[in-house]
């Protein structure tokens, strides 16, 4: 998961770039990086790190020019330790092209294998997306033939690279001379969304968030599998790429990821989020009767519309009942479980008194490995619940996710191969109450009857783009990040960011 940004404006960008990195700071974390250009040069400046510390001011000023690429990092591939994979990636061929992707590719030793052996293009990283940003140099340069660069050569470029990659991706790349490209893969499972100032800056950006909170007005989304090219006058061109485009979303972005105040594919992720908690105020009356619940407490931050929504239909009082302290280390990038343990108590602090003698029902947006879930649950125990009742406003994770997402393999997976009631044992509730698959995706779904469906691999197990079996998720996971780190004992960066944190 990462979040990008393009801009093609008519005045200087690099304020416009960081502006938008800082909405879309909850997307990564990791790294950070900006590209600008100024009379057919690059000016990149990239760094381990969040947006307010890569870019100092001596840094801006040294980012001229009207055309720019963004883009924060969450790595799922590659090295997490390594500066020279974050983005954005360049290569001086044809033409000098810059890159930002967000996504995972599912075949990228494939292609890598191929890029050296039929393509004659060396890879120095052991990122997707300098393996994506090589296979869409190699075939612009087939579509130009050495010729002047016209919108249909960038198509075409598109094209190919929709016949030869697999998996998901939303890029942005920068064309010296000539222009900006974006595109997304064939099932748009990552998000990307474009607008315009009344200027006449054309933004792209993963969410709608970053163009609005940029002075931005939104436009549309940019259809699965369509390019779109605006050359350096700031003219958009168009074009559908991909033979058989399907709008296949990623659910978790609605779930998780996203911003609440973002809008992707046509649907409000609050509003999905409100419907998520009516859904599973349904499931909880089946389990818990409401007059056993004295209060409804969010787990803070993205389960607070489910929780509120929750709590309105079943009548029970809503209560903040943790107090976030956004000052301290996220926990999915600490060292080990014992200091993961010890982090969640920093990072949380309980108001004792909407505990105290009461049947509580904790609302969470998610359950991935379950570690803190069962700390949390400990913590309302510790401040005097009498019974502690947890939902999840989604479904048991399962399955790993292999576009873009880096969840835990399967075997730290606590939903994995446990029965609903053997997971409540683990976490040590008195009940626990999941959303079910085909809940979550009707809520959100009838939200833009246009989708054709979800991609929910990580809950169902199915995996969109057809070409996963259990071979390639075993690889994909020798690739993750993070194995370089001496101090990582997990096997996994995720208990995820959390998209309200930024």
């Amino acid at each position: 998961m990462c979040g990008i940004v393009g801009v093609v404006s008519n005045a200087p960008v690099n304020q416009l770039i960081y502006d938008a990195l800082l909405l879309l700071q909850h997307r990564g974390q990791d790294a950070a990086g900006i590209v600008t250009q100024q009379s057919r040069k690059f000016f990149m400046h990239k760094a381990k790190g969040m947006v307010r510390d890569v870019f100092r001011t001596r840094n801006m000023r040294a980012l001229p020019g009207n055309v720019g690429l963004g883009q924060v990092r969450y790595p799922t591939a590659g090295n997490a330790y390594n500066e020279e994979e974050a983005q954005p990636f360049y290569v001086n061929a044809p033409f000098g092209i810059v890159l930002v992707h967000n996504g995972n590719l599912t075949n990228a030793q494939a292609l890598k294998a191929e890029l050296f052996s039929t393509d004659h293009r060396h890879i120095n990283t052991e990122s997707d997306s300098e393996v994506l940003l090589n296979v869409f140099a190699h075939e612009l340069d087939r579509a130009s033939r050495g010729l002047a660069l016209q919108p249909s050569d960038v198509f075409a470029a598109v094209a190919a690279v929709h016949r030869r990659v697999r998996g998901s991706y939303a890029v942005i790349a920068l064309i010296a001379g000539h222009g900006v490209v974006a595109f997304r893969d064939p099932y748009g499972i990552r998000p990307l969304s474009m607008g315009r100032s009344a200027e006449g800056t054309v933004m792209l950006a993963s969410e709608s968030v970053a163009l609005e909170g940029t002075g931005h007005a939104f436009e549309r989304h940019v259809a699965p599998g369509e390019a779109v090219f605006i050359d350096t006058a700031g003219q958009v061109h168009a074009q559908q790429c991909a033979e058989h485009p399907r709008l296949y979303p990623c659910v978790f972005e609605y779930v998780y990821l996203a911003r609440p105040d973002s809008v992707m594919d046509g649907i409000s992720v609050y509003q999905a989020r409100l419907n998520l908690g009516e859904a599973l105020a349904k499931r909880v009356i089946s389990t818990v009767p409401p007059n056993e619940i004295d209060v409804v407490i969010p787990i803070p931050e993205s389960s607070r519309p489910s929780a509120m929504q929750l709590a309105q239909l079943l009548g029970i009082p809503y209560r903040e009942g943790f107090v976030k302290n956004r000052y301290v280390g996220r926990t999915f990038i600490m060292p080990g479980q014992g200091v993961r343990k010890k982090s969640v108590r920093q990072k949380l602090n309980v108001i004792s008194s909407e505990f105290k003698g009461r049947n509580v029902l904790l609302v969470d947006d998610s359950i991935v490995r379950g570690t803190t879930s069962r700390e949390i649950v400990q913590m309302a125990r510790d401040a005097g619940a009498r019974k502690v009742y947890l939902a999840s406003a989604a479904p048991p994770v399962r399955f790993p996710n292999v576009y873009g997402i880096d969840m835990p393999t399967r075997e730290e997976l606590v939903a994995h191969g446990r029965s609903v009631d053997e997971v409540r044992a683990l976490i040590g509730c008195d009940a626990l109450i999941y959303q079910d698959v085909d809940g979550m995706k009707r809520a959100i779904g009838s939200l833009n009857p246009a989708l054709n469906g979800f991609d929910a691999s990580c809950f169902d197990g199915v995996y969109v783009t057809g070409d996963i079996d259990p071979t390639d998720i075993a690889r994909i996971n020798e690739a993750r990040v993070g194995q370089e780190d001496p101090l990582d004992e997990t096997t996994s960066r995720l208990a995820l960011p959390n998209a309200q944190e930024s």
